[in-house]
């Protein structure tokens, strides 16, 4: 069959009046023109799917790929059926806040509140007080306020249908480890004092020192010019001395490490010496020009802070008692501390000056030049303690003037911190058990504060007394503080008592040098 003749039936077959255009382009035309499938007579699969080709394409164009995409229609943007896509439901623009669901007044108050004085006021409350603030702000507001969202873009979400189980709840809220091996953050720190004494009498001078605790647990309280022995084990109160004039008082008051001895610091400038025991004077120590209101031991050296501003050492020991004077304040010394290994001496005086005094092996105790001299605080400094594990390190508080809590590292003379306690700093002891910092507060707060060291954040307040607190002094076992108030009242708090896992561990420690000091023993 000719050419000609080919097409010639093609023509009838089709029934085509137009002209012929070769190719694949001509199958689609005429398809979508005429509607009829000639699928069956060219042998293609009717179950292949031809993509839609633009009707408007040129003739020219030979060939078309087939996967070439064509863009839709706007009719075929239409859901079926001829309904066009549904609207933004009518629930509020995602952008435009809600005002049913905004609280303007809460954002008044946040927005005229001051931030800056509510952070101080924050400072000077205690955890107790923050957390009485918390739960009547809840029941007051509803919930916390400084939560609340001032504009909100949409209402609450919806809840869970009911019986509804989360099942990531399980994933996130199961423990791995177990309960009992999880270690205690928090330790229990009874708010009330354990007992309280009366102290009639107690003279209420910031500058004295007038109470200590003994390692025989004995604790001496000085009340005006006489001196009582308490027993905590016991419970007797005994009267060791009374003053023969009215008008004479005791200004401090210091046990010698062993525990049997008793110094005394009078109004007149002497230096006592008593045998506890025997309630017997063993010496009287004179040189000073005026009262005596700070003591501290180094071994068997006794020294002696006067109002003058003179320190002097004196030698129990030997006849000629005065070995050695300093003189580096001038005004009166009321801070007398000596450090643990006895290398140091701190004394602070009503001049505003922390000296530290250098006492290594060989060199004068009669050296008037101290090896530091820091003038830092802005009031009068007694509040001294030095850190039981970092036997350089000392504690220094100021008075009402100053408020604040100094650190010194006195191997570098370089203050390592300070906070602002925000009132008048009269005591500060060191926990040997815990990495803490007690200290005792005068105006205007009038109570004990236990401070976290080294990041300074507040344990607990204890509060109870009714005027500043001048005096503290820790028990034996550093577990039990004595508190001594202007309001002539004597505190005692358990602040510091150890759990039953540090006890064990303080007994096994106990009982393993025990058993190496008597291997040693047995063998010599």
């Amino acid at each position: 069959m000719s050419h000609f003749n080919f097409e010639n039936e093609l023509n009838s077959v089709l029934r085509m009046d137009g002209p012929i255009t070769k190719g694949p382009g001509m199958r689609f035309e005429r398809k979508a023109e005429c509607n009829q499938s000639v699928n069956s007579s060219l042998n293609i699969s009717t179950t292949a799917k031809t993509p839609m080709k633009n009707l408007n394409r040129s003739v020219n164009n030979p060939k078309t790929p087939s996967n070439a995409k064509t863009p839709k229609s706007s009719n075929q943007a239409r859901t079926p059926g001829g309904s066009k896509a549904p609207k933004t439901p009518s629930g509020g623009d995602r952008f435009i806040p809600n005002r049913s669901a905004t609280q303007f007044d809460l954002g008044h108050f946040k927005i005229t509140t001051d931030s800056a004085n509510s952070g101080e006021a924050d400072n000077l409350l205690s955890p107790s007080q923050k957390e009485y603030q918390r739960v009547m702000s809840e029941n007051l507001n509803g919930t916390d306020i400084s939560s609340n969202k001032i504009i909100s873009y949409k209402t609450k979400a919806p809840s869970a249908p009911e019986g509804y189980q989360n099942n990531l709840r399980v994933l996130y809220s199961s423990c791995k480890t177990p309960a009992s091996s999880v270690k205690k953050t928090i330790r229990h720190i009874p708010q009330v004092p354990e007992r309280i004494l009366d102290a009639p009498d107690i003279l209420d001078d910031y500058y004295l020192n007038l109470l200590d605790w003994s390692c025989n647990n004995l604790l001496a309280v000085c009340l005006g010019g006489s001196v009582y022995l308490w027993n905590a084990a016991t419970g007797e109160i005994d009267q060791l001395l009374q003053m023969e004039s009215s008008d004479q008082y005791i200004g401090a008051v210091s046990w010698i490490k062993e525990g049997n001895y008793l110094a005394l610091g009078t109004s007149n400038g002497e230096v006592q010496l008593w045998d506890v025991a025997a309630k017997k004077r063993l010496r009287n120590m004179t040189g000073h020009a005026n009262r005596v209101g700070a003591l501290s031991w180094n071994s068997y050296i006794l020294s002696s802070g006067s109002r003058s501003g003179a320190i002097h050492h004196h030698d129990v020991r030997v006849a000629e008692h005065q070995v050695g004077t300093l003189l580096g304040h001038t005004q009166e010394v009321c801070g007398l501390k000596w450090s643990p290994d006895g290398k140091f001496l701190a004394s602070g005086g009503n001049d505003n000056l922390l000296n530290i005094w250098n006492a290594q092996p060989g060199s004068p105790l009669t050296n008037t030049t101290p090896l530091h001299t820091f003038s830092q605080h802005q009031a009068a400094v007694k509040a001294l303690a030095w850190c039981p594990w970092q036997p350089h390190l000392l504690a220094s508080g100021g008075g009402t003037a100053d408020r604040h809590i100094r650190f010194w590292n006195c191997s570098t003379g370089q203050c390592v911190d300070s906070v602002d306690t925000k009132s008048q700093v009269c005591a500060l002891l060191w926990c040997k058990h815990y990495k803490e910092l007690i200290s005792s507060h005068g105006f205007a707060l009038n109570q004990l504060t236990i401070w976290k060291y080294p990041t300074m954040t507040k344990v607990s307040e204890l509060s109870g007394h009714t005027a500043r607190v001048l005096h503290m002094a820790m028990s034996p076992d550093c577990q039990t503080v004595v508190s001594a108030g202007a309001d002539e009242t004597l505190r005692i708090w358990k602040c510091f008592t150890l759990d039953e896992q540090k006890k064990a561990a303080q007994k096994t420690a106990v009982t393993k040098d025990k058993k190496s000091v008597f291997s040693m023993t047995s063998i010599r």
